[in-house]
């Protein structure tokens, strides 16, 4: 910090990055290598390491709000198409919680239910019978419920797989061979989602829904730690 603060970005960037290869991270760490990689005009290494920090700390706003100056430095300008209707909605809803928040929630309905259903089976009183069973049941269903969205939440966390390209200029093919047609061109720091891998290919997914194939070393995938 003390090198950064001197305007000794480079140096800075090689301290932090000698933390990373002793196995140890934080968002705070990835934050600094942002920062550190912004004042160079390093495009793709300071978008590369924001979306790192974020991962860890998704509401830190200023890490976001450095993101944003960051990915104004890149050329390519793709539209994203925004998601409507129920799968929104359903999305939005999964994404509330973590997998283990979701997942606690439906085992404490299901200790619930085993407790409502034994007040039912040994209560004497009609009255208690009927409550018990009436909420054990939406206890279950809650439980249930619950199951699934820990279930979809983990499988949304499995199929995002977001990558910043980092070769200055990508040429994005339709099959996942050099003879094959190109598509589009990417530039360093665009955001891909990775979405198959074949040997040394990456398919990838734009924002705007554009798929190709890239050299799998020309993107780094944010989420390896």
């Amino acid at each position: 910090n003390a090198l950064y603060n001197q305007g000794k970005y480079a140096e800075a960037i090689d301290i932090y990055e000698s933390i990373l290869d002793k196995g140890m991270h934080s968002s705070e760490l990835y934050f600094n290598l942002g920062n550190a990689n912004y004042k160079l005009n390093n495009i793709a290494p300071s978008i590369y390491y924001y979306e790192k920090s974020l991962l860890l700390n998704p509401n830190d706003k200023e890490v976001k709000n450095n993101l944003a100056f960051a990915q104004n430095m890149t050329i390519d300008d793709i539209e994203q198409v925004p998601e409507v209707g129920l799968s929104k909605l359903f999305k939005n809803i999964v994404n509330r919680a973590s997998v283990n928040t979701w997942a606690y929630i439906s085992v404490s309905g299901v200790f619930l239910f085993v407790i409502l259903f034994l007040t039912y089976h040994f209560s004497q009183a009609t009255s208690n019978k009927r409550s018990a069973f009436i909420v054990s049941l939406l206890a279950i269903m809650v439980s249930i419920i619950t199951f699934f969205m820990a279930l979809k939440k983990d499988e949304f966390e499995r199929n995002y797989q977001p990558a910043i390209a980092f070769a200055e200029e990508i040429k994005v093919k339709t099959e996942p061979n050099q003879r094959s047609e190109e598509s589009l061109r990417l530039h360093e720091g665009t955001k891909v989602q990775v979405i198959d891998t074949l040997n040394n290919w990456k398919k990838i997914k734009l924002a705007n829904g554009s798929t190709g194939w890239v050299i799998a070393s020309d993107i780094k995938n944010i989420k390896d730690f």
